[in-house]
């Protein structure tokens, strides 16, 4: 499966459109709260344990996408953006995926 964040893939004409797609992860409670807690202890430094939730959720979100499309018949996902918001009081955040479901020509 081609995803990308381009209205195209290069080489390869758009034969169809099938649809909006999307996938979503949400990354649990007080990970935020400790988030900004670590990051003013480190002052500078990285917080290497919360990138890598937020990694792993933003990948989870394209492969829930990805597989959403291609239930559609799709042979890639054109337009696709990233989002992250917190949710509720702050205690969750949501990472979403969209894009279009295309066939591509052969």
């Amino acid at each position: 499966m081609i995803v990308t964040t381009t209205a195209s893939v290069e080489g390869r004409p758009i034969a169809a459109y099938l649809g909006v797609v999307s996938g979503e992860s949400i990354i649990g409670a007080n990970l935020v709260r400790d988030l900004f807690a670590r990051v003013r202890d480190i002052v500078g430094g990285r917080a290497g344990a919360y990138e890598k939730s937020l990694q792993e959720a933003r990948a989870t979100a394209l492969t829930e996408m990805s597989e959403r499309a291609a239930a559609l018949g799709a042979d890639a996902v054109v337009g696709v953006s990233l989002d992250i918001e917190a949710m509720g009081d702050g205690d969750m955040i949501l990472v979403a995926a969209a894009g279009t479901a295309v066939r591509l020509a052969r």
